[in-house]
């Protein structure tokens, strides 16, 4: 579904990402771990198409957004970007939300304009996913009257509406209590059982031996470790990288 290969990224003389490679399955659910600094956001933001690479390919269902050609990353047409783009969800850790619109309006807002839904049949199925993220009661409320967690339920739920084949999620729990981290836990468990493949970035080890099923952890824009979550957190060198990333 996912498929990076050698992608290299530098701002001006300072190298960010050093030869990513990894790939993720369909309803697999995969977290990228490291501490501050190592790489991971700027990562999720050149599989996005919000930063441009510098070299190596990036395939989304088949598709290339980027290949490496004369050792330059190649993008493909805005064409093809946009129709690249429209199988990606990104949940992004500050939400996002447009402040002027309700709730309701910032989920339909790409259904409609992007991919030609008409508004009735838009908001029916806005009303759906809120429904299931508990949250039908918030449709015409404006992001002001939102919690924390209720952003983020509809940060998700306007990821969805867009039907994507992979979702991806920018430090999910970082302004969460424990209770509403278990709550989103929960909804990308349900992601995955639709099909979907779960990308998520964070330095929240807990929730990723929560919810994640393979451990992909980043130092200095390399990935060190690729493993199966169990063989990862039970293994010496997990409880090293444990104490490493809660004392950074």
């Amino acid at each position: 579904m996912l498929k990076v290969q050698g992608l290299k990224k530098s701002f001006k003389e300072k190298q960010v990402l050093k030869d990513i490679s990894f790939q993720i399955k369909k309803g697999e659910i995969a977290a990228i771990l490291g501490p501050s600094g190592a790489g991971k956001t700027t990562l999720l933001r050149c599989i996005n198409g919000l930063e441009l690479c510098d070299e190596g390919d990036i395939k989304i269902d088949g598709m290339f957004l980027c290949k490496e050609e004369d050792g330059k990353s190649a993008y493909v047409s805005n064409k093809e970007k946009a129709i690249i783009r429209r199988k990606l969800g990104m949940v992004f850790q500050s939400f996002n939300l447009f402040p002027h619109m309700s709730v309701l309006e910032n989920i339909i807002e790409a259904p409609v304009n992007v991919l030609d839904f008409s508004k009735r049949e838009a908001e029916e199925k806005a009303m759906k996913l809120l429904s299931e993220l508990g949250l039908e009661d918030k449709a015409k409320a404006y992001p002001y009257e939102l919690s924390g967690g209720q952003k983020q339920r509809v940060a998700i739920a306007r990821a969805c509406a867009l039907e994507p084949d992979i979702i991806c999620f920018d430090e999910p729990t970082s302004a969460l209590d424990p209770e509403l981290r278990e709550g989103v836990a929960a909804i990308i468990e349900k992601l995955a059982e639709k099909n979907m493949a779960v990308l998520i970035i964070t330095h929240d080890m807990d929730f990723a031996k929560r919810v994640a099923r393979r451990i992909i952890f980043m130092e200095e824009g390399q990935i060190i470790e690729d493993e199966d979550k169990e063989e990862f957190f039970n293994s010496p060198k997990g409880g090293r990288v444990q104490k490493f990333v809660s004392s950074k």
